[in-house]
């Protein structure tokens, strides 16, 4: 049972079920679609089919031809709970107040949807679907999985590792289906056999790193990894395909294929910079019927991941609540995306709050915690990551040039601009260009009213159970000040909660552990 923890959630949030976005009605005497995500993680749009020309990915590029390679979608944060929590209810995780990563992970600290919020696959599961999950969740709020899921399960799956699968060739009795598939995508390069399943390992010397990275083999290698992982991760795709077809339900089934952020690597994974936030997306239609997704096609809109679980109802003609802030893709009627708006808050222990405006033309980005480096303290350095080693080692010799130092500076801005047709590594400051003020201005304004409007609970201090949970997994290593009041307050705390590292959040009710 869900519980209203939540006191508000801003006016946008106060029209519900009866009110629909967009003009879809449920039409029971038209066949509906299976609905299928291809879900990765920390995956960057280094396929084919946007261009990528070191590495093969056929599987992945024959969907392209079944439908449309979305090439400007962006993540409502640039870190896995944070946007899958938004994707899954269609509403921005700050809005929600499910923003900090790794939130929920104890009873204590516990943070409920309000009763009247139902997530897209509770609104696919009550318009008649049959509805799974293969893998990861990871969501910042207290849930009951068979409030979400069909499918039967012993043990919630955080990375795949544990709980039941359901076998894709038992589709056939269960459809219509709404389905999510996860796969490791960039995370293939912690598996033992990793390095064994990449049957054409990509060249190292052929590859050609962004800008703001430095020229050393570490680097070099944790880019070819990706590459690499991509690879494998065609495979998968192909096999997931294949087990469609032959159980009978591919030819009615719609397959989308996206990441959850970007690649891990320096100014990416965890920031507001296009390679936190860009992914791939491509959406392929089987159906035989009459198709809504254009064929062979490319989309260049500008496109939020709040906007994958509202077209995904809009294809089956399932009402889309008046509640959710995401767009239908498929809506003709011209109401497209001006901005997509990001946010970046606490990732596990590393208290920050970062906010971007994207449009077509400018990244807007504005720190509020300029007291603190881009690059203070996170989980990479407490793992030993070797890429995050060697760029704090080459910034202490001073071997970055100025575009790679300016990330691994002690200081930053309260405000970034970047001219994205110019500087679309977003290079070049122009926060404090003249020339350039009254478009900061422009922007600035947008993110204040949508800060005021959707009341942006990371404005808000997070309360005192979140942070405990996080100072009691990683102990010494909260070096943030607002970690100092709880270390007195309580002395025992700690490293005392090490064993809920990799815990998700807590499930309640009839959830089978």
């Amino acid at each position: 049972m869900k519980t209203n923890k939540i006191p508000t959630l801003a006016l946008i949030l106060l029209c519900f079920a009866s009110i629909s976005c967009g003009p879809q009605q449920q039409d029971n005497s038209k066949k509906q679609p299976n609905i299928v995500w291809i879900y990765l993680e920390d995956t960057a749009p280094l396929m084919g089919s946007y261009g990528t020309t070191e590495i093969a990915t056929p599987n992945i590029d024959s969907l392209a031809s079944l439908g449309t390679v979305y090439r400007n979608v962006y993540m409502p944060a640039p870190v896995c709970s944070a946007t899958r929590s938004s994707i899954i209810t269609g509403v921005m995780a700050t809005t929600l107040g499910v923003h900090n990563h790794h939130s929920s992970r104890t009873e204590e600290s516990a943070i409920y949807l309000p009763d009247s919020l139902k997530t897209i696959p509770e609104l696919f599961k009550e318009a008649g679907y049959f509805t799974f999950n293969n893998g990861k969740d990871d969501y910042n709020f207290m849930y009951d999985r068979l409030d979400l899921y069909t499918q039967d399960y012993k043990l919630h799956s955080l990375y795949g590792k544990s709980g039941v699968r359901l076998d894709l060739a038992t589709l056939a009795d269960k459809q219509p289906f709404f389905g999510q598939v996860q796969l490791y995508g960039g995370k293939e390069i912690f598996s033992s056999s990793f390095k064994e399943n990449v049957k054409n390992p990509v060249d190292r010397s052929k590859i050609s790193l962004p800008p703001y990275l430095p020229d050393h083999p570490a680097i070099i290698e944790e880019y070819a990894n990706h590459l690499d992982a991509i690879q494998i991760t065609d495979e998968r795709v192909g096999g997931i395909i294949k087990q469609l077809r032959e159980s009978g339900v591919l030819e009615n089934t719609i397959v989308f294929f996206f990441s959850d952020h970007g690649m891990r690597i320096t100014r990416n994974k965890q920031f507001l910079y296009d390679g936190g936030l860009h992914v791939p997306l491509i959406i392929a239609d089987f159906t035989k019927s009459q198709k809504r997704v254009p064929q062979k096609s490319t989309n260049t809109d500008l496109i939020s991941g709040l906007d994958l679980g509202t077209s995904s109802l809009s294809l089956a003609g399932i009402p889309i609540p008046g509640y959710m802030e995401g767009k239908d893709i498929f809506d003709d009627s011209g109401n497209k995306r001006q901005y997509v708006i990001s946010a970046r808050d606490r990732c596990d222990f590393t208290i920050d709050r970062i906010r971007s405006v994207r449009s077509m033309d400018f990244k807007y980005i504005r720190n509020f915690m300029t007291d603190r480096p881009y690059t203070q303290l996170t989980y990479m350095d407490v793992d030993n990551v070797e890429f995050v080693k060697v760029m704090k080692q080459l910034y202490a010799e001073d071997s970055l040039n100025p575009e790679q130092r300016r990330f691994m500076s002690d200081v930053r801005p309260a405000e970034e601009l970047y001219d994205l047709a110019d500087d679309p590594h977003e290079l070049h400051n122009l926060a404090e260009d003249p020339e350039y003020g009254y478009i900061l201005n422009e922007y600035a304004n947008v993110l204040d009213q949508w800060i005021k409007e959707t009341d942006d609970k990371g404005q808000y201090a997070e309360n005192e159970e979140g942070l405990k949970v996080m100072l009691g997994i990683w102990g010494a290593n909260c070096v943030n000040p607002e970690y100092d009041t709880l270390r007195e307050k309580y002395p025992d705390l700690e490293g005392s909660l090490l064993h809920l590292k990799n815990t998700p959040a807590k499930l309640v009710a009839s959830s089978g552990e």
